[in-house]
């Protein structure tokens, strides 16, 4: 095959999105007669997107030198930007400036700017972003907006008024935010755009739809970058993160072992060459496990996330709750609201009130019930009004007033029930029965009981459908009936059984029993054997309904 042959497979397979074929054919071209600067570029794409970053970057400088050679300074700036931009997200810093520092003396030189003076002043935008000036990021981002518009270039325009919506969501204001996305996906979806800006705005869109507690955008767009990173089997760069918002709403959505067949997947794309999928990979994986009752294992992965310079928020302040340490979960989760941007404060809140509740702290729950409430007021989505009515329930019968609780409650168990979120619809029934009992209502308790506490054991909600089952206990216990007595189970077995319905693992039981964790095991399988159960979610229900629990 001639080098022209395979450059002009090469460009073939790049316009049709077949990564591998295209990079395979531009090397083979590239070694038997050399690549021009365009197609160098090309190259350094493919070779970047199927996560052979190391590589592409090489290319990537070759383009850059080609065009300085050729005297097309525009293009040398803008592929100095874009190595800028990827060694930014990579973490190397040091080089990122390097190379965005030649970008912008090159563009010095110009007679005329360019659309390429918009894309360096990207990393000053994302820098203000994230360091607390969302304010003076709006308008670095207008600014980047304008000269796309202004020099017609569609990813430049597109990614400044990604960056316009993020500063705007920051400030605050979510509802014009999200419109903003929502017009610059149009040219995304489109295919209006460059496969890389595509990619860091479909992710970015998500994340930050999910930031507003968006679940139906969240969804759309989730399912619409899932086709476009489908119809692309080999690109590894943008799938990971794909799979890390996958996981995100199979857990949302009760589909737990899916949620963790995806995070798995997002780790090992990560690897790969997809590194801002690590954080979601690990973040999503710890939920699971938290939620599951499996707390050393989400302590793990809340580990693993934070390795990636991002805090596992607040997932891990909550991991501290479940542990029984309200006071430490507390200092974590005052501390990391109090240091977030507006937009990452909010997706606290939901967090922060239920800690503040279990620390006693009725005043700090009823500042952030109000913020919440502020929130749904401002921006009327179905899952904000549902997480604001949850916090309001839930701080009404805190404060002893059960009749006011019941309204919000049955409201946002409503919502939840329509946006298909199992798990808070069932802490929500569940509070809302608690309400009835404390109104006496014995009948309508016991209804609202039974039913999150079997839907909660359904999840492997291990600690919820303990706390759902001490509920339904009380209920017993009002009624006058008799806890029956311990059965087959031995002393040491019982014991291993209350700790086991505290939602502990077998190395914590060990440790508190001065046992080995093999030996912990056996008891816990003699318990399973005895009982005629099948798991650890199934013996905490057993405990509570029979009395046991301690």
């Amino acid at each position: 095959m001639s080098a022209e042959t395979g450059i002009d497979r090469g460009r073939s397979a790049f316009q049709e999105h077949r990564w591998t074929e295209a990079y395979q054919n531009f090397r083979e071209a590239d070694k038997r007669g050399g690549l021009l600067a365009a197609d160098l570029e090309r190259l350094a794409t493919a070779e970047v997107l199927t996560g052979e970053i190391s590589t592409g970057m090489q290319t990537l400088t070759r383009a850059h030198e080609e065009y300085l050679v050729m005297g097309d300074v525009q293009s040398a700036a803008r592929c100095a930007g874009w190595m800028g931009m990827q060694l930014m997200f990579l973490g190397e810093q040091a080089r990122a400036g390097g190379w965005l520092a030649r970008g912008q003396r090159l563009v010095d030189e110009l007679a005329e700017p360019g659309a390429v003076q918009g894309l360096l002043l990207l990393p000053e935008g994302l820098g203000k972003l994230y360091s607390g000036d969302p304010a003076g990021a709006l308008q670095v981002f207008s600014r980047v907006a304008e000269f796309g518009q202004r020099f017609h270039d569609k990813d430049v325009s597109a990614l400044g008024l990604l960056g316009t919506g993020q500063a705007t969501l920051m400030l605050g204001h979510p509802e014009k935010g999200l419109k903003m996305f929502d017009e610059v996906m149009v040219a995304v979806t489109a295919g209006e755009l460059s496969p890389v800006p595509s990619g860091i705005i479909y992710c970015s869109v998500i994340g930050n739809c999910h930031l507003a507690f968006d679940l139906e955008r969240a969804l759309e767009w989730t399912a619409a970058l899932d086709s476009w990173c489908s119809a692309r089997p080999d690109m590894v760069s943008f799938s990971g993160q794909c799979q890390s918002h996958r996981a995100e709403l199979f857990m949302l959505h009760g589909a737990w072992a899916e949620a963790l067949m995806a995070a798995a997947a997002a780790q090992g794309l990560s690897v790969m060459g997809d590194p801002q999928a690590f954080y979601g990979g690990y973040y999503q994986q710890g939920e699971v496990e938290r939620l599951s009752g499996r707390l050393d294992d989400a302590e793990t992965s809340y580990r693993q996330a934070a390795r990636s310079g991002y805090e596992p928020q607040p997932g891990l302040a909550l991991l501290w709750l479940a542990r029984g340490n309200a006071q430490q979960a507390q200092a974590m989760i005052r501390r990391a609201a109090g240091a977030a941007d507006v937009a990452t404060r909010r997706n606290m809140l939901p967090a922060l009130v239920e800690i503040e509740l279990a620390a006693s702290n009725l005043e700090a729950a009823r500042r952030g019930v109000q913020e919440l409430e502020a929130l749904a007021r401002e921006c009327q989505m179905p899952m904000i009004r549902a997480v604001a009515g949850q916090a309001d329930g839930e701080f009404r019968l805190a404060d002893g007033d059960p009749s006011a609780a019941l309204k919000p409650l049955r409201e946002a168990w409503i919502l939840w029930q329509e946006l298909g979120v199992p798990y808070e619809g069932a802490r929500c029934q569940a509070l809302a029965g608690r309400a009835c009992r404390v109104l006496g209502d014995e009948a309508s308790a016991l209804m609202y009981l039974e039913a999150p506490h079997a839907a909660l054991l359904d999840l492997g909600a291990a600690p919820a459908a303990a706390w759902a089952a001490s509920l339904l206990h009380e209920e017993m216990v009002d009624s006058g009936a008799t806890p029956v007595s311990a059965g087959p189970l031995t002393r040491r077995e019982l014991e291993i059984l209350q700790s086991v319905a505290t939602g502990k693992g077998n190395r914590a039981i060990a440790g508190e029993l001065y046992l080995s964790e093999k030996t912990v095991a056996r008891h816990v399988s003699n318990i399973f054997l005895k009982l005629g159960l099948s798991s650890r979610a199934a013996a905490t229900s057993y405990a509570y309904e029979h009395g046991l629990a301690g």
